[in-house]
């Protein structure tokens, strides 16, 4: 019929098949494409793309391990550590940190410094990783976080061990303490060993043995909701806790001296001069350690830092001090050393000594001399003219020599960081700085004055070398290691750390008794030293000028203020005649040592010697110690 198309069904249906072919060949391409892309995500990355998968849901938790503890000879312990709660935010669990911040603020005291902190430990953790906010919560705003815990998302109350100092002050400028790691040290140390800590050994021995103490971190794998919740622990490798360290000090000499200083400014270095063994270091005044381990507020370490009695310096490992006439044995031990040298020669001291073709009188402190005095006497009766004589005798060169060799000038290589070395001048030393040497100058180091600078630690080391037969010990303040799992301690050797050379052992003899004589002997400067005392002590006064004399001025310590007063010294050992301890005692403005410093020794060597009974009650000898009338106080 017109107007009527017939279909071609075999047309439509090669181009239907076409079609259905095309369609079949894309879709397998993308099936191959698709199976290939599950080989490459599933084979090939597998390991790759599973722990992202795992890290998803599961988030590395690092536990702090707990800090070895401090010990001092007899198992008191100086340093341990104390639970508290603390108060930490997981930055990545938290949508607005600032909301987050104003709400607890009404919850809990934040202070400005806390802030400080907390900024810093976000910028050097992790976003999964927590930061304190506030440490050492008390109970109620424990209570209180708690309380509210379930509306703050990313808050965490955590049980932590911080840092504690049980005997507060005592023996600080040895222990040190810890603090917050701040940006420097943040640079410097190994992040990874320092996961999830916040502290760090910041000066003593909190510091030279920061890895012993440190321990190892642990972990726990802890798998968290889609809100970050802690679920469940599915793994757990624990810390390992630091090794505890037992010193060498004695925490009741520590107190005894502190409490015998007072008030008054000052050091004392108590050794064993066999093995090095610091048994007492002590620096007055002294300060509370544990206001910094979280961080010491602006106003109080301002009025540390300001205190005109500068309680923050270690005065026994930085204190630089004129010897004075404490000096003098080592000045004669140098003079036996010389050849041609003779110990018995008298010499004239009529109260002052002038150099050849100069009028400048340098003054001996007894004003109308000693007299006619040997090396002995010299010693004993700590005269000055003979000393001044010997000095330009010897020479600068020979005098600088020797003391280098005692210990002087060098730091002893104590086990604490930041050891000043004191000064033993020379031509070459001012030369170093420009300046001339002048004659007056040997003369004044003759006594142990002008530019000779010492630190009573140094003074320590070198009386006992006198002490050891001329064998200068390596000062250590710690004693043994102890593992904290097997609880077993091993103890640390001593070590020589140099010797002074001596030609013939009866020189060292010739102090030795010299020594003995200032505590024995007619004019010995330190008789109140010795009284009543069951052992033999060796020992030498001494007074280091703090502010210069004109020629024509006479010395009153009550007509000078206390800071411009003399500083007392002294150094001994004892028994005499097998030394057991040698103690250095600086006071700074104390005057005369015999008066000042010597009666701390003697309670420090009556403990050690005799047991604390021998100390419960003063003696009366010691304690009433004054110069008699006439009698030498150098």
């Amino acid at each position: 019929m017109p107007g009527i198309q017939i279909k071609d069904y075999l047309r439509e249906s090669r181009v239907f098949n076409s079609r259905v072919i095309i369609a079949g060949v894309i879709i397998l391409v993308l099936i191959f494409l698709l199976l290939l892309r599950l080989v490459y995500l599933q084979v090939i990355n597998h390991k790759y793309y599973a722990t992202l998968s795992q890290e998803n849901r599961v988030n590395p938790v690092p536990i702090p391990p707990p800090r070895g503890l401090i010990l001092d000879r007899n198992g008191v312990i100086l340093a341990q550590n104390f639970p508290i709660f603390t108060l930490d935010i997981l930055p990545d669990q938290v949508e607005d940190m600032d909301a987050l911040l104003a709400r607890l603020k009404k919850i809990v005291l934040i202070t400005d410094h806390d802030l400080k902190n907390f900024n810093h430990q976000l910028q050097e953790h992790h976003s999964y990783e927590s930061s304190t906010l506030r440490s050492n919560l008390n109970e109620e705003e424990s209570a209180r976080v708690a309380l509210n815990r379930h509306d703050l998302n990313g808050v965490e109350l955590s049980a932590r061990l911080q840092r504690y100092y049980p005997l507060g002050s005592l023996g600080v400028h040895a222990l040190g303490y810890v603090g917050r790691i701040n940006e420097q040290e943040a640079q410097k140390i190994d992040k990874t060993v320092y996961r999830g800590m916040q502290h760090i050994g910041k000066l003593g021995v909190e510091l030279t043995y920061e890895n012993l103490l440190l321990g190892k971190v642990g972990f726990e794998e802890v798998e968290t909701n889609a809100h970050g919740r802690a679920l469940r622990v599915l793994d757990r490798i624990p810390p390992s806790a630091g090794q505890n360290i037992y010193l060498n000090i004695d925490a009741k000499i520590e107190a005894m001296v502190e409490q015998e200083f007072g008030k008054r400014k000052g050091a004392l270095v108590a050794m064993d001069p066999h093995t090095g063994a610091i048994i007492a270091f002590v620096s007055t005044p002294t300060y509370d350690p544990n206001p910094f381990v979280n961080g010491i507020d602006v106003d109080s370490y301002k009025a540390l830092r300001d205190d005109p009695n500068r309680p923050l310096i270690n005065r026994a490992l930085n204190g630089r001090y004129s010897p004075g006439s404490t000096i003098k044995p080592f000045l004669g031990l140098a003079a036996l050393e010389t050849p041609g040298f003779n110990p018995n020669q008298q010499v004239l001291c009529p109260g002052w000594y002038s150099l050849p073709g100069d009028t400048h009188r340098f003054r001996c402190w007894e004003k109308q001399g000693h007299g006619e005095v040997n090396l002995h006497d010299a010693i004993m009766g700590s005269c000055d003219v003979y000393f001044y004589k010997l000095a330009v005798a010897l020479g600068i060169e020979r005098v600088k020599n020797f003391l280098l060799s005692a210990g002087f000038g060098a730091k002893t290589g104590v086990d604490l960081d930041g050891e000043s070395t004191g000064i033993v001048p020379s031509p070459e030393w001012k030369r170093a700085r420009h300046l001339p040497w002048y004659p007056g100058e040997t003369v004044v180091t003759g006594i142990g004055q002008g530019p000779i600078l010492v630190t009573p630690l140094q003074l320590a080391v070198g009386v006992s070398a006198i002490a050891n037969h001329g064998i200068r010990m390596k000062p250590q303040l710690l004693q043994g290691i102890e593992d904290p799992g097997t609880k077993t301690i091993r103890y640390i050797d001593s070590q020589v750390a140099g010797t002074i050379p001596i030609q013939d052992p009866k020189h060292l003899d010739a102090i030795v008794q010299a020594m003995i004589a200032v505590v024995y002997g007619p004019h010995g400067t330190a008789h109140s030293v010795g009284l009543n005392a069951p052992y033999k002590v060796a020992a030498k006064t001494g007074t280091a000028q703090v502010k210069a004399i004109g020629q024509t001025e006479t010395y009153n310590a009550n007509n000078i203020a206390e800071r411009f007063r003399d500083h007392a010294l002294f150094i001994t050992f004892a028994p005499a005649d097998n030394p057991q301890i040698a103690i250095a005692v600086i006071v700074e403005n104390g005057g005369h040592g015999g008066v000042t410093a010597a009666p701390i020794a003697r309670k420090v060597m009556d403990y050690y010697l005799l047991g604390e009974q021998a100390i419960t009650a003063k003696p009366a000898a010691v304690a009433k110690s004054k110069p008699q009338q006439n009698a030498p106080t150098d």
